[in-house]
């Protein structure tokens, strides 16, 4: 009787601790918020350079085996298609660091009901980024892109031509905390354009050249 009860209990632990392993595995972190810019404003290196960087962060923060893209539309050029943000962050659901799910799918991302907030968007690191109220206020996230995650095409250059200046130009950026000024104040990713694409300018219209990262994976 005694073995039969150790046995059930061994077997109990041993299913408890695989389904805890399951879910947290299910749960790993595959979103955040880049802890630090480029520090060369909107120049990111492209969309390689900051893709790299997210790579980077989430390696440093302990994340192992998953790709990271950034969340970072481009304009066409003679030599390539324009290149929509929600075309390469793969199909979801993404967790933040704390394991909490911040969208099941690209639809409720870029939909009413995501969970993206000033509490739910953290860096790599699980820390909160410093929003509206804050000092100073760095809630300005770059994303070049609309309100559904794809490229602005108006003729005009949203994406510090794409993602390599630091000078002329500008970015269009979300409010991660959701709130704020702009066209729309209130989104996550098309709130309103930067002044410029310098560190400077970032820094002067509410941002510090964050952008959004997420596991394809």
């Amino acid at each position: 009787m005694k073995k039969t009860l150790a046995f059930t209990s061994v077997a109990f632990v041993t299913v408890a601790f695989a389904f805890s392993t399951v879910n947290s595995q299910q749960n790993e972190m595959s979103f955040f918020i880049t802890s630090v810019g480029s520090g060369d404003g909107a120049n990111l290196g492209g969309l390689a350079g900051a893709d790299a960087h997210c790579a980077s962060l989430a390696e440093a923060a302990g994340s192992r085996g998953k790709t990271w893209h950034a969340y970072l539309s481009a304009h066409a050029t003679d030599s390539s298609p324009a290149i929509n943000a929600r075309e390469r962050i793969g199909f979801g659901p993404w967790y933040n660091a704390d394991g909490v799910e911040a969208a099941s799918n690209l639809n409720v991302l870029h939909g009413p009901n995501n969970n993206l907030n000033k509490q739910v968007s953290l860096t790599e690191n699980g820390d909160t980024v410093l929003g509206r109220g804050d000092t100073p206020n760095q809630h300005d996230i770059l994303t070049g892109s609309t309100l559904d995650g794809r490229t602005l095409d108006d003729g005009a250059n949203h994406t510090c031509n794409n993602w390599t200046s630091n000078g002329s130009g500008s970015a269009n950026v979300g409010h991660f905390d959701r709130t704020g000024g702009g066209q729309n104040p209130t989104s996550w990713n098309s709130a309103h354009g930067s002044r410029g694409c310098s560190q400077e300018d970032l820094v002067g219209t509410g941002g510090n050249g964050y952008f959004y990262c997420f596991a394809i994976d």
